[in-house]
């Protein structure tokens, strides 16, 4: 065990000593953990693994499994001892926040820290907040507790955006009226990009029906002519519905739940 002669602070409130002012861009937090799997310390996982990932050599490239932790560095007095929430030598909090489970420390308690135990990890936002949905795998914020669509262990994968993994993302997700799930930025990336299908099953993901209405209307003022009078095959993204249209350049309509969002299969046979 290491320790520096940094100052030990004795005051009645030597928990609280450096509370906020240590840590880094992911957490703030009084501490520092020894990653078992390469034997080097980072301030926190992400820190790890983001300098793991950039590797030149593919080989050595890994990601630290939170729950291995085992030994921590105190960013106050510098000991390195197990990891516990009080530092055995300074006696500060070395995280305002600590699961024993995760290895979990911070000091901003504002973000309502809690550990689930069906997810396995800690996620933020209150416990009252939150629950989990056993299908999905996951947590989620109650207002989706009877209004989602369940996708099983729709949370165990990646962003279909950014790629990044979701169930263990320090970012915001929502889960899409299809069911798959997204960050919540990159969703609304999409919408500011007026992208509104799903990028996994290109369903609609947002209220078109003004859209739909003026596009219908785009199509009554705008008669194709004669030579491309014909029928079209389309498949329905949305209801999953096959029918035939009458052709038009600017979209079909499904027969069955009136979307616009179909895509074409083929000419009618005979036409």
């Amino acid at each position: 065990m290491e320790q520096d002669d940094c100052p030990v602070p004795q005051s009645a409130g030597r928990e609280d000593f450096g509370k906020l002012q240590h840590g880094c861009e992911h957490y703030r937090r009084r501490c520092r953990i020894r990653a078992p799997c390469c034997d080097g310390i980072f301030t926190c996982r992400h820190c790890h693994n983001e300098a793991m990932s950039s590797l030149s050599n593919p080989n050595d490239r890994h990601e630290l499994v939170r729950q291995d932790v085992r030994q921590v560095v105190c960013l106050i007095c510098n000991t390195e001892q197990e990891a516990v929430r009080v530092c055995r030598n300074c006696n500060v909090n070395m995280g305002e926040y600590f699961c024993d489970i995760c290895k979990f420390y911070d000091d901003d308690t504002k973000k309502k820290q809690f550990h689930c135990d069906a997810c396995g990890i800690c996620r933020v936002g209150g416990r009252e907040n939150f629950f989990h949905c056993e299908k999905c795998g996951s947590c989620y914020s109650t207002p989706l507790r009877d209004n989602h669509m369940c996708v099983e262990n729709s949370m165990k994968s990646f962003c279909p955006i950014c790629y990044e993994f979701l169930f263990d993302s320090i970012k915001d997700t929502t889960v899409m009226p299809c069911g798959h799930t997204i960050h919540l930025e990159c969703f609304r990336e999409m919408e500011s990009q007026n992208q509104y299908r799903c990028p996994i099953c290109s369903k609609t993901v947002m209220d078109m029906s003004a859209s739909w209405a003026l596009l219908k209307m785009e199509i009554d003022c705008t008669p194709m002519p004669e030579e491309y009078s014909h029928e079209v095959s389309i498949l329905c993204n949305d209801c999953s519905h096959t029918s035939n249209v009458r052709f038009h350049i600017l979209g079909h309509k499904c027969s069955r739940c009136n979307s616009f969002n179909t895509r074409r299969i083929s000419t009618v046979e005979g036409q």
